[in-house]
């Protein structure tokens, strides 16, 4: 059973002829464990429904238990985790099933990797050459959550925009354990190199200068 409908798939195949530029590829770790990951398999499914809606987008699937290079390679620590990258990997990941509002952000994306530059404000790209560190952004969300999709797309986006930046989508539900310690009561939850804390979908001024404080303090 298809998990994004024909009406969606009509739709998303007319976008992605219009707006792809350049190759777009999915790598998608799971685990063969439904209780360890109970939706590896969906997440991986709704990833090649994509990649089969243009010839422009491929997909890799990978075992994290079989395949441990490479998950040591990309820095994979949970699952199932999805990366949207270009020629080269970004920095911004997927951990938990990017549903409901979230599946927009990865439309998203796609769209802005196959064109190779974040959508930024001059002023935000300015302000992220000064991060020389690395930084660690977490973002904690639920399907459910129509503001969440904001935040995580400045945070991948952030991430595009400066290699010193890794930002991640958590689905707060999938990894309650990491909820726990970060005391998720609301979405979006943003955590930066666990310094700085903050929840809601911050406007490109204020979030560019949370990741700046988490720097410099």
């Amino acid at each position: 059973m298809s998990l994004i409908s024909d009406e969606d798939k009509t739709y998303l195949k007319g976008e992605f002829e219009k707006n792809l530029r350049d190759p777009v590829k999915i790598v998608v770790f799971k685990v063969d464990d439904k209780e360890k990951c109970p939706y590896c398999s969906e997440t991986v499914q709704i990833m090649e429904e994509l990649s089969e809606l243009s010839d422009k987008i491929t997909i890799e699937v990978y075992d994290g238990d079989k395949d441990k290079d490479k998950a040591e390679e990309f820095r994979i620590d949970k699952f199932p985790a999805t990366i949207i990258m270009g020629e080269k990997d970004l920095g911004a990941r997927y951990y938990g099933i990017p549903s409901g509002y979230e599946f927009s952000s990865v439309i998203e994306n796609i769209t802005e990797v196959s064109h190779g530059h974040a959508h930024l404000q001059e002023a935000t790209l300015k302000k992220l050459e000064l991060v020389d560190k690395p930084v660690h952004i977490q973002v904690f969300v639920t399907p459910s959550c129509p503001y969440c999709p904001r935040a995580v797309r400045t945070a991948h986006q952030f991430a595009f925009a400066n290699e010193h930046i890794r930002a991640d989508m958590v689905e707060a539900t999938e990894f309650p354990e990491l909820s726990e310690k970060y005391g998720v009561m609301s979405v979006p939850k943003i955590v930066i190199n666990d310094k700085v804390e903050f929840v809601g979908a911050y406007p490109e001024p204020n979030y560019v200068a949370e990741v700046l404080k988490a720097v410099t303090d």
